[in-house]
């Protein structure tokens, strides 16, 4: 035997271990479509990448993964599901299993899908994906065994059974979309058991959907049998007549369990009107055929409408999605609310449940079906935010992940509606506590302290640590909202823009933010930067100290008497009393230095927010000297509008420059 073939069967057995060492799959298909890659492509070298990482990159805690690697055209995405009561170390045991065998059973395909009792996993390429040209893909298997009890009682409770769990599973969350039950068939008390579930990512519309196309097909692959499977990609069905789940490991809100119904009634014992009952009973089957056609009829009618409207529904939905948002449309499925849910869980926006009114439109609380609580954003149709800030919004907040920023759960776009979904922020904004007489002697001086660190903290990574190089361009403290420990989070990012992570700065000729925070070279040039939500901060900051809000109009000017009084030497004097009395002065007068260092009129000098993270965690470091901040002339020549409490949001563009001219602000 020569070398070369010594090599190719060394190799072959080697690949038969491999493949052997696996557990095989119950089932499992390779999409044979006309772009299958080679193993010098790029997608499969994303698919490599995504599947040796799949597990340890993806959270368990739910038992659904859900991963992608790479950029279109070649981009892979893979997905799993555990069934529900699967603990999470079988759970990821289960899904790697699947990510070493499918490839190898499925060499070049750029789709293919496994199925294990315990999971179900998928990968595919998402530009060419034939799942979604045959959607109606589903793989059956039956418990042989035959009925033994009444097989239309079978089927009747069957049937009860599946649909109550779809109904169950299709109300779910984004975390899981699970029900499992039993329900008694007859007084011998024959018991059938069953489960139903959804991938969390689909809506819950498209769960319900996929779960009732599946309880379709029972009649089709398993009639008359006491147990079997429908698996589809994104939902999946198992009935039995045995318990072939784990109750102890499912919580009980998703665990159901039906009694008889239509019991039979034991034979009447009055023998002398036994032939007037007849008689009575053979009216009735009567009435029965006559009647029962015509129900099933409209029942039926009703099924096709209520599924067709369904359609129309999603139909609608990804269209709006696509028209919006275009090739992010995709990614934004997930975070789509309905009208609907959006209604129940505001009580149709019910006045005891409106926490907050501004420019924009109104905030009320929520309460979503899982119990989470939620604050939820509905822009009115005048509002000056419009559709491209919502948008923006959107895509924004959805791709950044900080504790101190606020968290978008979604949004809603329907019947003319721009609704954003946040998690519920108990304590308002600073400025609740901050600018109220009452209130901010509340507001203690480690609360004031951490709640300077944790905004610089936020901006710090918008600006420095994200993928994306954000700036803010309304920091102010109405968009600093305060969660249960008093801990800051950044929200309102309608304004925010996003720059290169080369650059350093942006230009506009749409001026947008509130007076008193923006910087001057923005104000004049359009020239915002990451410098410019530094000088938003600074003026955050000596707010915070002072308890005064820097313009309430343009004659009281914040920057101005703090400047006079560091220079004086006498800066205590700008500090709120309840800080004075705290006896923190030191710390006080150290972020006193910061906030001047942030609002120094030329923004190369101003410090970077990393550097300002840096001050406040070691207030040991000796700070640089401030230089002068811009200060303002109030002109008798230009009226400007004096505002009010709310920190009214203004925006200008070269039509309306004359409105605020830029003559007005200069140094002194």
């Amino acid at each position: 035997m020569s070398i070369i073939s010594l090599i190719l069967l060394s190799s072959f057995f080697s690949h038969l271990l491999t493949l052997t060492a696996q557990k095989p799959f119950v089932y499992y298909k390779c999409f044979n479509n006309q772009a299958n890659y080679t193993h010098t492509s790029a997608y499969h070298t994303n698919l490599n990448i995504l599947l040796s990482n799949f597990t340890s990159v993806t959270k368990v805690d739910y038992g659904f993964f859900t991963s992608s690697y790479g950029q279109d055209p070649d981009m892979a995405l893979a997905v799993g599901l555990c069934r529900g009561d699967v603990k999470p170390e079988t759970c990821r045991g289960c899904i790697s299993n699947a990510t070493i065998l499918l490839p190898k059973l499925c060499p070049n395909q750029k789709e293919a899908f496994g199925y294990y009792d315990l999971c179900i996993f998928r990968y595919s390429n998402p530009s060419l994906s034939e799942t979604d040209q045959y959607p109606d893909f589903y793989y059956a298997f039956r418990n042989p065994e035959m009925v033994t009890a009444d097989q239309n009682k079978y089927k009747d409770a069957l049937d009860r059974l599946m649909l109550n769990l779809k109904s169950i599973a299709a109300a779910g969350d984004s975390h899981r979309k699970l029900a499992v039950g039993n329900a008694t068939v007859d007084k011998s008390r024959t018991v059938v058991y069953g489960l139903a579930q959804c991938m969390p990512d689909l809506s819950n519309e498209d769960c319900d959907d996929g779960l009732l196309k599946a309880i379709s097909d029972i009649s089709v692959c398993c009639q008359d049998k006491v147990g079997g499977r429908v698996i589809k990609f994104s939902c999946n069905i198992r009935f039995d007549h045995f318990l072939f789940y784990d109750p102890t490991a499912i919580d009980s809100s998703v665990q159901l369990s039906l009694p008889i119904t239509n019991a039979v009634l034991a034979p009447p014992t009055n023998t002398t009107s036994s032939r007037g009952e007849r008689k009575s009973t053979r009216l009735s089957l009567i009435v029965v055929k006559i009647i029962a056609p015509i129900v099933i009829s409209v029942i039926l009618s009703c099924s096709v409408g209520c599924y067709l409207l369904r359609r129309k529904i999603k139909n609608r939905s990804q269209s709006i999605l696509k028209e919006n948002f275009g090739e992010e449309s995709s990614n934004m499925k997930s975070l789509q609310f309905s009208l609907a849910t959006i209604e129940a869980a505001t009580n149709k926006f019910s006045e005891a449940n409106k926490i907050g009114k501004g420019g924009f439109g109104e905030v009320f609380k929520g309460v979503l079906t899982d119990g989470r609580e939620i604050a939820i954003k509905r822009l009115s149709k005048s509002s000056v935010q419009g559709i491209l800030e919502f948008k923006n919004e959107i895509l924004l907040i959805a791709k950044l992940q900080h504790r101190n920023l606020v968290t978008l759960l979604g949004f809603c776009l329907e019947e003319q509606e721009k609704i954003l979904i946040y998690e519920y922020v108990p304590n308002k904004s600073i400025d609740f506590f901050l600018f109220d007489f009452e209130k901010q002697r509340l507001f203690n001086w480690f609360e004031r302290f951490n709640i300077i660190k944790g905004i610089a903290q936020g901006l710090s990574y918008l600006h420095e640590h994200s993928r994306l190089k954000v700036i803010h361009r309304d920091l102010k403290p109405s968009n600093v909202l305060l969660d249960d420990k008093m801990n800051p989070k950044i929200s309102d990012f309608g304004m925010a823009r996003m720059i290169a992570i080369d650059e350093d700065h942006g230009c506009t000729n749409r001026i947008v933010g509130t007076y008193g925070y923006i910087a001057p070279e923005y104000l004049i040039y359009g020239q915002f930067s990451e410098k410019s939500d530094v000088f938003s901060f600074g003026v955050i900051i000596l707010e915070v100290l002072s308890g005064k809000r820097n313009a309430t109009s343009y004659d009281t000017y914040l920057l101005t008497n703090v400047w006079k009084l560091w220079n004086e030497g006498t800066p205590l004097q700008v500090l709120d009393p309840y800080v004075r009395e705290s006896s923190c002065e030191i710390e006080a007068m150290k972020c006193m230095q910061i906030g001047l260092l942030c609002v120094q009129k030329n923004p190369e000098y101003r410090t970077t927010m990393t550097q300002v993270v840096s001050y406040l965690s070691n207030l040991s470091i000796k700070l640089p000297s401030p230089k002068e901040p811009p200060f303002l002339i109030h002109s008798k020549a230009v009226t400007l509008p004096e505002l009010s409490d709310s920190d009214q949001t203004f925006r200008s563009s070269k039509r309306a420059s004359n409105e605020i001219s830029i003559s007005e602000f200069l140094p002194r």
